[in-house]
């Protein structure tokens, strides 16, 4: 199957936790770390969330560094990224930053009845505004649906963000070529907080691991890197 270049990207705990229980959003990896994320960010075509951290975080997945868009700019590319959120029920919050910043525009991938809800959520945005469309990706959404639209809109790199829900169904596709992640020195301990993944069938089980690329300090951070496909990663 022609697909993106699909890359995993996650800052957990210890304990295998993306975030506290709190109400502010949990700090898992330092200045260096957001540098190398954005710089990661700057050569991907597309980025995708789940609806879950859309609500959670409000984030507007955006190239921060100013020499980063100049650089996509030099390239004849969009200062920003294409930005994907999949959802079961298509209820998006129009009002959501990710659709009101960038300039790339946005995809909602759902379910049909999931695309109809968002299109009729979507049809609410201010104007002016970045393009925003929802597309039909299987009930539920599939990974293997995902990748093949995000094709075909010319998107050769793609860069999953989570959260937990996310991470599971592409790690459980096989789809996913590579995996970053940032180790936070500490322990959440907070039974309910959110997991990196959840139960599921991984192709990378102790029979078929993955193959470790990196493994390096940034500060007290740790950022390991996996090949999870047969080729190196571009």
């Amino acid at each position: 199957m022609h697909r993106p270049h699909t890359i995993l990207s996650c800052a957990v705990s210890l304990d295998g936790r993306i975030d506290d229980t709190g109400p502010e959003r949990l700090r898992l990896s330092n200045d260096a770390d957001f540098a190398e994320i954005d710089e990661l960010r700057a050569t991907c075509d597309a980025i995708l969330v789940g609806a879950g951290t859309l609500r959670a975080d409000d984030p507007r997945l955006l190239v921060r560094s100013p020499a980063l868009r100049e650089r996509r700019r030099a390239q004849g590319r969009t200062e920003h990224l294409l930005k994907a959120v999949v959802t079961r029920t298509g209820d998006v919050d129009p009002a959501a930053r990710l659709f009101s910043t960038g300039d790339a525009g946005a995809v909602v991938y759902s379910s049909r009845a999931g695309a109809e809800t968002a299109r009729r959520r979507l049809a609410d945005l201010p104007s002016p505004h970045p393009p925003a469309e929802a597309v039909d990706a299987g009930d539920p959404p599939t990974a293997t649906a995902i990748l093949a639209d995000l094709a075909e809109r010319g998107v050769r790199r793609l860069l999953v963000e989570g959260g937990g829900h996310i991470h599971t169904l592409f790690l459980t596709s096989g789809l996913v070529d590579e995996l970053r992640v940032a180790v936070a020195p500490f322990f959440v301990g907070q039974q309910d907080a959110p997991r990196f993944v959840l139960p599921g069938s991984y192709p990378h089980d102790p029979a078929a691991p993955m193959c470790l690329l990196e493994a390096r300090a940034l500060g007290d951070v740790a950022v390991l890197r996996y090949r999870l496909g047969e080729e190196d990663p571009e």
